[in-house]
């Protein structure tokens, strides 16, 4: 099965390989949003996209391995469940969930006469048909085996047409949260993949959700109509939706601007900043769930010493970046914790501050510190590895950099000689999807950090339910990565929605939590104003 967060996919071994106290975005940052009349049917939402959410290569089949962002697969197949805009699970083609056997129990109650877009049954069978694919795909991505895996025996079971129990060997609290982050949150129609063979199912995919696909040009142009077998009477409200690449944010921004474009995410802090200022565009920023930081290598030099990670810890001046690259949009970061997600803390006690006095000591006492350091090749991310390195090079580091596309970045980290990177790590629960363990969990492909300790930890509080009790455990863990100086935390920066004034809806022109990185508005909650 693949985790899938906004257009991250990892692949897992098994089902439990992004969840209620959310603090969602929702704030429009040029004055008052849309306001939030009733409905409206009818019309074509033209959806920007750009970077990797332009990317659909691999395919729209949610077990066939690839990329495709999420977003795209919600139009398309609809939901199991989703978070609601306060952060609580709310069922969508599931009509609701029990938690039993002290969590190792997960029973899934769907609706009634669903039925998918070629009008076959949306029922317990082919749901569960779907969760056995996924657990057989081989992803193009990196396995993360913190999670307990499914029964052997009985591991899926279907009472009925319209319950789906899930088996699992031991409790794990995120559960639902990694189930909505899947591709198990998206499935689809059995009749039309054996039908139509997996390869031309990626193509042409068959869901329940609230558009179907009209045609495919890949990483170009995907148009879709209103299904009008939508389980939910009277939605969608729009007539259609088209999903049009574009080159990057600011290519997004003037499309918008010259009309042929109505949504956008936008990420980039100075596009973001001048859309806020237009009153014809309605912006809203989301509240971060994957702070960026600095991973390091722990495995090899020069970060298997402590005194070297110490040195970057003081050399790296996170309020300097985010007061001149990212306009003081976002707050620093000193943990996997971000404000839109679970178990937010903003500061960690004893947290290494930015000392360039203290990091040119330390050098010195090292003899000297050269390192390697990579990020992505995209232009936000691109000039704060400049940043890094200039800071560092103040201190008395030797720094090369290099940036990478995303294949890059993995080839890379599957060489194991990088030193430091620059990435982003988290979720809105810690223990699902790419957070906490994606980066830290020392079997994890992408993890800089091999330490049995923090293994432990990790474990116990993805194990734990009670809230305060996994709130107190996820402190611990960010006190510890601190004291051990294991990966300097930089901004929890977030995606902006960005749209036209007449429109509205959930992800568009209201806040909804994130689940990592990227938006994924409600389409059966959009629609355009007269």
């Amino acid at each position: 099965m693949r985790l899938r967060i906004g257009y991250v996919t990892i692949a897992i071994t098994a089902l439990a390989a992004v969840i209620t106290s959310c603090s969602s975005g929702s704030s429009s940052t040029n004055g008052t949003a849309a306001s939030a009349t009733t409905p409206q049917h009818g019309g074509t939402l033209n959806y920007l996209v750009s970077g990797l959410l332009s990317q659909w290569d691999r395919g729209l089949d949610p077990a066939s391995g690839g990329a495709a962002p999420a977003t795209f697969e919600d139009a398309i197949f609809g939901n199991l469940f989703r978070l609601s805009p306060s952060g609580a699970i709310e069922p969508v083609l599931a009509s609701g969930y029990q938690v039993s056997d002290g969590g190792k129990v997960i029973t899934i109650s769907l609706r009634p006469g669903v039925k998918f877009q070629d009008g076959t049954p949306f029922n317990a069978q082919a749901v569960a048909w779907n969760i056995q694919r996924d657990l057989a795909t081989v992803c193009v991505c990196s396995p993360v085996t913190s999670w307990p895996p499914l029964a052997k025996n009985g591991g899926i079971t279907t009472p009925n047409a319209q319950t789906v129990v899930l088996h699992f060997t031991q409790p794990y609290a995120a559960v639902m949260a990694t189930l909505i982050g899947s591709s198990v949150n998206h499935i689809a129609s059995p009749t039309a993949v054996q039908k139509m063979g997996e390869k031309q199912f990626q193509l042409h995919p068959v869901g329940a959700g609230p558009f179907e696909l009209v045609s495919n040009v890949v990483n170009n142009t995907l148009t879709m109509k209103r299904y009008t077998g939508y389980w939910q009477q009277g939605r969608p409200y729009l007539d259609g939706l088209v999903f049009k690449t574009t080159g990057n944010d600011e290519t997004a921004y003037e499309a918008m601007l010259a009309g042929s474009g109505q949504a956008a995410q936008l990420t980039t802090p100075g596009i973001i900043k001048q859309a806020s200022g237009n009153s014809a565009l309605s912006v809203t920023i989301a509240k971060g769930t994957s702070p960026t930081l600095i991973q390091l290598n722990t495995s090899m030099p020069p970060f298997n010493n402590k005194l070297a990670r110490e040195a970057i810890y003081y050399a790296t001046d996170a309020q300097a970046i985010r007061t001149h690259l990212f306009n003081s949009m976002f707050p620093v970061a000193q943990s996997f914790l971000g404000p839109g997600g679970l178990f937010y803390q903003p500061t960690v006690p004893g947290y290494l501050p930015y000392d360039l006095a203290k990091a040119k000591q330390i050098v010195s006492q090292l003899g000297g510190l050269t390192v390697s350091l990579m990020g992505p090749n995209d232009p936000v991310n691109a000039n704060t590895v400049t940043a890094l390195q200039a800071m560092w090079e103040q201190a008395g580091i030797h720094v090369t950099t290099t940036t990478y596309t995303l294949e890059g970045l993995i080839q890379a980290f599957q060489g194991k000689k990088w030193q430091a990177a620059l990435q982003s790590d988290g979720a809105f629960d810690p223990a699902s999807g790419v957070g906490l363990a994606f980066r830290f969990f020392s079997q994890a492909p992408y993890s800089g950090v091999h330490d049995p300790a923090l293994d432990t930890m990790m474990a116990q509080a993805a194990a734990t339910f009670n809230t305060s009790q996994r709130a107190s455990l996820y402190e611990n863990i960010a006190k510890y990565i601190s004291t051990q100086a294991y990966s300097p935390f930089l901004i929890a920066v977030a995606p902006a929605a960005v749209s036209a004034r007449n429109v509205h809806g959930p992800g568009l022109t209201s806040g909804v939590p994130i689940l990592a990185v990227a938006l994924a508005p409600y389409w059966d909650e959009a629609w355009i104003g007269k």
